[in-house]
């Protein structure tokens, strides 16, 4: 696969992390505009009552048009006690909650101040518990990614744009808890993969890469 062009993104789907998997080189932007309704600040999980979303309240001025990298975390409503509880409920009864837990929800107090570096922290969390160690590089500047020789998923990966747009993605089922409920719920947070599946997350991140011919 040829490197890709990444936005940062909260907990991401599984479409996104089948890319952290399986291209050699990530280039995660930092230099956009802050676009709101993405997976910057949502992400989406599995409950009792079918696909939840999870949305983190941001701080800046819209009229100013503010580089994702600006965009502050907001104490409103305190989301990050109602998220972490959001995970518990939906996932204390999954085969591997009790084994990452104790990884994923601590970072919700470590403090960021910066959305972007509160993206990062679980995007490492969960990269080292599934002991991947992707070759992410940050941008410099707004990337051109016909000059990076990447292929460009920052328009492609959104909560409105159907994966199947995506030619390098096909989403495989794994084991939900809800699924008896809800039938299996595609493309959700990589959290989703992780807690239902373990370890063999990556063989089901696997199964999801269609090889481009770009």
């Amino acid at each position: 696969m040829n490197p890709v062009l990444l936005t940062s993104a909260y907990l991401p789907p599984i479409q996104y992390f089948s890319k952290i998997y399986s291209a050699p080189r990530i280039y995660m932007e930092t230099h956009e505009h802050y676009v709101k309704q993405t997976y910057r600040n949502r992400a989406l999980i599995s409950g009792p009552n079918g696909v939840q979303a999870l949305t983190i309240p941001v701080e800046h001025e819209y009229s100013k048009r503010p580089a994702t990298r600006d965009i502050r975390l907001s104490d409103h409503g305190n989301w990050q006690h109602l998220h972490r509880n959001a995970l518990q409920s939906a996932y204390e009864g999954s085969p591997y909650f009790e084994y990452y837990a104790d990884d994923i929800l601590p970072i919700y107090d470590h403090g960021h101040q910066f959305l972007i570096d509160f993206n990062e922290d679980f995007l490492h969390t969960v990269c080292d518990l599934l002991n991947m160690k992707p070759n992410v590089v940050k941008t410099e500047a707004y990337a051109d990614a016909l000059a990076l020789g990447a292929e460009d998923f920052r328009e492609v990966i959104r909560p409105k744009i159907p994966h199947s747009i995506d030619k390098t993605f096909h989403p495989v089922e794994y084991y939900q808890v809800f699924r008896q409920k809800h039938g299996f719920l595609e493309n959700l947070s990589i959290i989703d993969l992780l807690f239902n599946m373990g370890p063999e997350s990556r063989l089901v991140l696997r199964d999801c890469v269609i090889e481009s011919n770009i």
